[in-house]
């Protein structure tokens, strides 16, 4: 008895005092004139509510009807407060985001007041009552736990120099919704509301108005930045808070109406909804979903431009040994833009077609070696159209043009989109992306971010074609500097030789001499290769007469003088006349047969093959050799000083691609790891499209 009459005035007196400090308050506010500030404007309304709500319990004791009433006035006005907090930033319109999530609570506070009002009608009617007291209780501790978010939240979304005077206020609110989710986790597990927790409730409101006080007084206005991650987060913990809440609710309500049934009923539910839960949570493509609806509905914009573009150059500029090569990053960073989970880079080559550069996360897509038709690069190059190819294949893409689009990747249903890479009207490439995990149709804003996106990644993918060509010119200067040395050695043999050629003259006769000039000559022959050796033999080719040929008789001269070394077979497949070179289709020849060689083992003969080919002459050189890699031969092949060879400079394959293309020709690579090589070298025939007096026209422009 002296317990309960203690505790009951503990509740008056905690409560009386936490009433009169809120209207006093309230009361200094009101009177100072602070009307400007949206978190200070409700914090007025908050306190008086919170003061009449102090007194009624104070008054008539926390079960009554009025007191129960008040408290979620009172929530509803700290709920405004904390509402308005987010028009410190001085934004006019409020983030729908935010505004979603305090929606839920609303609605929660709603259902409160119908379950409260109930409860009072129905209190004494056994199970009726007692889930009403439950179902209360439960909207009670779903409130609290949806405003601890929200606090969280606003400490989280405040700007970083906001933070240090923030924490008076959010400290206050943490304390205040923190004492309420014990409170009323208690009561749910005890089936009452402990008289000591709400008498001792006073006390708590009490601590949380001075902290207001204190804060008011120096002056605290935070400003707040919404974040969409956290709005994501926020939603994500109202759901699964709701999800419990109904939980319990359908359980609970199950065993106050009994049966015989009941207790599998309540087993049944709680199983089934649980599976549930671990079948939609852990899907990406739920996640997804759930993303692009909330980004939908909830947010002005699609995308926060500021992460994107941060996420954005981390993905191009990552350092890093373990980083994915530049072509990848370079589709990985388009890709995230929509989530696609993976992409292809197409890029011109030297003929003006499109090829395949990388690919990233999709190796089952088949690219043809020409990926691209006539149309296409100068359809993307005028008019930089983003394709999106669901829309293309249903027919409702009334600007794009069909024809400029490749039939391949219309026919690949996986494939999504195709963004355009430009630089200055010109076509860096295109990235051809994969249906994310979730499909939807892009809009205005997938439009312009992915086509500012795919700009900046031009200006990246031409800055480092440049760095390359610069590159090469600079391993030019360098191959130069070096041949200037062996100039200056060909110049010592030169004046060796020909001195020994004067002396000849006069002394030809003598035997001593004759034995001594044959050293020399020896020595200077050494000398000469021991140079060809380690500094090759390369310079442009001066400009060749182009005639009508036979290249079965170079192609003789070339394995006799080769064949010596190594087994060569020759398969002639009729006359075939083409318009070439002589002396720089021998060269060719020579290189492509010398690579042949090195290439094959003892015992496995290089096949060489002449014939016709429409417009065009073949000759096909082939070796059984361990082959070559198709990003080799993509990269590295016909790029100067690059070989796979320990003692190569490289110039061989680059020198014969640029002889073929100076006659209008061709030069094609097939090769498998571990399967050989074959290069098959494609001129046009003396009765083909181009004419003598064509080419020679052409030359001589």
């Amino acid at each position: 008895m002296a317990d309960t009459q203690f505790w009951a005035g503990a509740l008056f007196w905690l409560h009386a005092s936490a009433a009169f400090l809120s209207a006093a308050l309230a009361i200094w506010l009101w009177h100072k004139g602070i009307r400007s500030g949206a978190p200070r404007v409700m914090l007025v309304p908050a306190l008086a509510v919170t003061s009449f709500w102090a007194l009624a319990v104070a008054v008539e004791g926390n079960d009554n009807s009025v007191a129960v009433f008040a408290e979620t006035v009172r929530n509803f006005a700290w709920l405004g407060f904390m509402y308005g907090l987010l028009r410190t930033d001085g934004r006019n319109k409020q983030p729908r985001s935010v505004s979603a999530i305090y929606g839920v609570l609303v609605s929660v506070l709603c259902v409160q007041i119908v379950v409260d009002a109930l409860f009072q009608i129905y209190a004494d009617i056994g199970g009726t009552g007692q889930l009403l007291f439950y179902s209360g209780i439960v909207m009670r501790l779903l409130l609290a736990t949806g405003m601890l978010v929200l606090v969280h939240n606003l400490y989280t979304m405040s700007f970083v120099s906001a933070q240090p005077r923030m924490k008076l206020q959010i400290g206050a609110l943490a304390a205040l919704w923190g004492y309420d989710l014990n409170l009323y986790t208690v009561a749910y597990l005890a089936s009452q509301i402990s008289t000591e927790l709400f008498a001792l409730r006073g006390a708590a409101m009490t601590g949380v108005i001075c902290f207001f006080a204190y804060a008011t007084h120096r002056g605290d206005v935070p400003k707040i930045h919404v974040s969409r991650s956290m709005a994501f987060q926020s939603l994500s913990l109202i759901a699964i808070g709701s999800y419990l809440a109904v939980m319990v609710l359908v359980a609970q309500a199950l065993q106050i109406i009994g049966g015989d049934y009941a207790r599998l009923a309540q087993i049944s539910i709680v199983f089934g909804m649980s599976i549930a839960a671990l079948c939609f949570l852990p899907s990406a493509r739920y996640r997804a979903w759930f993303k692009v609806k909330v980004a939908k509905h909830l947010f002005q914009h699609r995308y926060d431009y500021r992460a994107e573009w941060m996420r954005f150059t981390d993905t191009i500029g990552r350092p890093g040994d373990d980083a994915a090569p530049f072509h990848k990053r370079v589709i990985q960073a388009v890709a995230d833009i929509p989530e696609s989970s993976a992409g292809l880079l197409l890029t011109p080559n030297e003929h003006g077609r499109l090829e395949l550069q990388a690919r990233w996360n999709w190796p089952t897509i088949k690219v043809p070696a020409t990926a691209c038709n006539s149309s296409t690069i100068p359809y993307f190059e005028n008019t930089e159209d983003i394709v999106e190819l669901t829309q293309l294949r249903a027919g409702k893409d009334d600007h794009c043009d069909a024809g400029a689009i490749p039939q391949w990747l219309v026919e690949e249903e996986s494939a999504w989109a195709i963004v355009p890479l430009v630089h200055f009207n010109r076509l860096a490439g295109i990235v051809v992306l994969s249906r994310p995990s979730f499909t939807r149709m892009l809009d205005w804003e997938d439009f312009d971010m992915l086509r500012v996106v795919g700009r900046q990644v031009a200006s990246y993918l031409a800055e480092q074609k440049g760095q390359e060509a610069l590159l090469q010119s600079r391993q030019f200067d360098e191959f130069n500097r070096r041949f200037a040395f062996v100039m200056h050695d060909i110049k010592n043999i030169v004046s060796q030789l020909t001195l020994v050629a004067r002396n000849a003259q006069r002394h030809a006769d003598n035997p001593e001499f004759r034995k001594d000039m044959i050293e020399t000559l020896g020595g200077s022959v050494n000398r000469m290769n021991t140079m060809l050796a380690r500094f090759s033999q390369y310079g442009r080719s001066q400009r060749s007469e182009i005639g009508e040929i036979d290249p079965a008789d170079i192609i003789g001269r070339v394995v006799k003088a080769r064949s010596c070394g190594h087994e060569i077979e020759y398969i002639g497949n009729g006359t075939v006349t083409v318009l070439a070179s002589a002396e720089n289709l021998e060269q060719v020849i020579g290189h492509l047969l010398q690579n042949a060689i090195d290439a094959s083992a003892a015992g496995n003969p290089v096949v060489l093959k002449s014939y016709r080919d429409g417009p065009y002459g073949c000759i096909e050189i082939a070796d059984s050799g361990s082959g070559m890699t198709a990003e080799f031969v993509r990269s590295s092949l016909f790029k100067p000083f690059v070989s796979s060879k320990n003692d190569g400079f490289g110039i061989g394959a680059y020198e014969a691609r640029t002889l073929v293309e100076a006659m209008h020709g061709q030069i094609e690579v097939e090769t498998h790891p571990g399967h050989g090589t074959r290069f098959t070298v494609r001129l046009p025939l003396a009765n083909g499209k181009i004419s003598l007096a064509e080419h020679n026209k052409e030359e001589a422009a």
